[in-house]
Formats: C-alpha cells, structure tokens, sequence
C-alpha cells in the first residue's frame, strides 16, 4: 500500500510538472488564434474584465493525463496487462466528454465572431451527453463488472441495482458533468473542487486495491494543478466546457468505479449545490412570474453581488468542498 501511494504520488508531481512545461506554449498558441471568452453582459461587473482570456483550457490538463495513461497502461491495449484496461474506460470518458465540449466552445467562437448561435444548442448537447452517459454506464455494468452500490458503512454489503443501474448510473454522469459545468464559473473554483474529490476517490481506489484507478486519479489531480497555475486569480486561461464537461463527467465515473457513488453528493457538495441553485432560480422563476430566489445563479455569483470578493467566494466554497470530502472519506472507511 505504501508503495502504491508512493507510485500515485510520483505520478501527480509528474503530471504537475509536464502540465506546467506546456502551459506556456498553450497560452501563446490560443492567444494567438484568438481563442477568448466572452462575458455575459447580465453577470457581476467585476467579470468584464475578463473578457478576451483565453479559453478551452481543458486541454492543458487533458493531454497529458491521456499521455501518462497510455504509456504506463499501453500494454493492456493487446492483453499483456489486462488488470490495466479498466482504467481505459474513465480515460475514455474524459477524451469523449472533452471533444464534445470543445466543439461547444468553439461553436461559442464562432457565433461570437459571426452571426448568431452562442455554441451548440443545449438540447442536443444534452443529448449526446446522455447517449454517451449511456454508453458508459453498459461498460461499467457489463464490461469491467464494477461493484453496484457499496453502502457507506455497511460492510462487504453491495446492493444489486439489476436493469436500473444503466439509467441511475448515466444520471449521475450527466449530472456531475453539468454540475462542474455550471461551478466553473470563477478563477480556480472547479479546478480546486474538482482535485480534491479526486483525491478522495483516489484514496479509496488505493484502499479497495485498485491500484490503476488510484493512479489515474492523483495523475488527473496533478495535471489539474498544473492548470490551477495559470487559472487561479486573476486567470490566465479557463478550461471552458472542454475541461469542465469532462471533469464532472469522469469523476462520476470514477466515484462508479469504486461503488462509493452514493457519498458523490457530500464529497462535491459545492458542484451539487451550484446546479441546485439553477434548478431552483428558473422554477421560482417560472412560479412567481419573473421575481428572483437568487440575485443570479448560478450561487457563486450571488455571494459575488452580496459584496464578496471573486477570491473570497472561491476560498470559502473550496473550504466546505475539503470538509465535505473529509467526512466523505471517513464514512467510505468506515
């Protein structure tokens, strides 16, 4: 066990530090093809500055968390390591969710640049999230025979889902992919949230002996700390759906992998409430005919026009995310 954290460790400084070797070129590269975000013109008005930062950062982490995967799993690819292919499933995630939200910003782009549609409609990405969602789940249940549901404290009990675990289980891909969606909304904040739920799950993966998921996990957390480099206040780049997407959707996945989904909620409490506050904002909206929950939604930015600074509402949202996952921790332990 000490040795496996150890190797999961080395592999979050190495990803940490190729990350940072080609943040730099990145940034050139997407300054130079005018890859920059534009600002809702109903947000806080401290954000307008921000426009014009460079986005569709998610592939800064994304390329070589996929990097790393493949040369120290490649081998399972033609069965010479076949405890190593179950990990192909959450990299594949990660790829899938990437492309389909980077072909979202760059729909952004190109509307902002000429006539119209401000990226892809929200009923066909929601769509292929599902169907992709869907795909996931069959793997999960069929292919890598992950475990159901493990209650949390209950031990060796696993509870048999049958036909429900598809549709329950692309749920919760769907929804932790819009949720991290929807909080990346202010410099580090899904960055910070996202790292520390897959440090969690990382551990757990390391407990249950699942030693290439562990792996995947810390790799995944240092290449996102290498982003927050460039993303924390005040950002030099966001991740756009490219990252976020897939973050929320890879991370449901792992959480699936290791039957501890059921704590998802408590150990991303922060992505859970910030799409909570959207769903109630527009159906309160909708019921009282135009009058508002929230000063906006999603909730960060309305601790940002009750006087909190950008920086304040990412500390303190992160500060409950890291006791929310402690606590998910112990009760998987337990």
């Amino acid at each position: 066990m000490m040795r496996e954290g150890s190797v999961a460790l080395a592999l979050a400084g190495f990803a940490f530090l190729l990350t940072m070797i080609w943040g730099e070129p990145l940034l050139r590269v997407l300054r130079h093809l005018k890859v920059g975000e534009s600002i809702r013109v109903d947000g806080p008005p401290s954000h307008v500055s921000k426009r014009g930062t460079p986005t569709m950062g998610g592939v800064l982490f994304i390329m070589p968390v996929v990097l790393i995967t493949i040369l120290l799993n490649g081998a399972s690819l033609i069965g010479l390591a076949g405890v190593g292919r179950s990990i192909f499933l959450p990299l594949g995630t990660l790829a899938v969710f990437a492309l389909l939200g980077s072909i979202d910003d760059w729909q952004k782009l190109r509307g902002k640049r000429h006539a119209g549609q401000k990226g892809m409609k929200a009923r066909t990405k929601f769509a292929i999230q599902w169907v992709l969602a869907i795909a996931v789940a069959i793997g999960l249940r069929y292919v890598l025979d992950t475990p159901e549901v493990v209650l949390p404290g209950v031990v060796e009990f696993e509870l048999n889902l049958g036909f429900w675990y598809i549709p329950l289980a692309a749920l919760w891909i769907v929804f932790f992919s819009n949720a991290v969606n929807l909080t990346d909304g202010l410099d580090g904040l899904a960055g910070l949230i996202a790292s520390t739920a897959f440090v969690v799950y990382g551990g757990i993966a390391l407990f249950q002996g699942q030693l290439y998921l562990a792996r995947f996990c810390f790799t995944l957390v240092g290449a996102i700390f290498g982003f927050l480099w460039f993303n924390v206040h005040p950002a030099q780049l966001f991740m756009g759906d490219t990252g976020s997407l897939a973050l929320g959707a890879v991370l449901a996945v792992v959480a699936l992998m290791t039957g501890q989904w059921l704590l998802l909620p408590l150990i991303a409490v922060m992505p859970v409430a910030v799409a909570m506050s959207v769903v109630l904002q527009v159906g309160y909206f909708k019921l009282t005919k135009g009058k508002r929950l929230f000063k906006m939604s999603p909730i960060q930015h309305h601790f940002e026009l009750m006087g909190w600074s950008e920086t304040q509402v990412v500390q303190r949202f992160w500060l409950i995310s890291l006791l929310a996952a402690m606590l998910g921790f112990a009760l998987a332990m337990s």
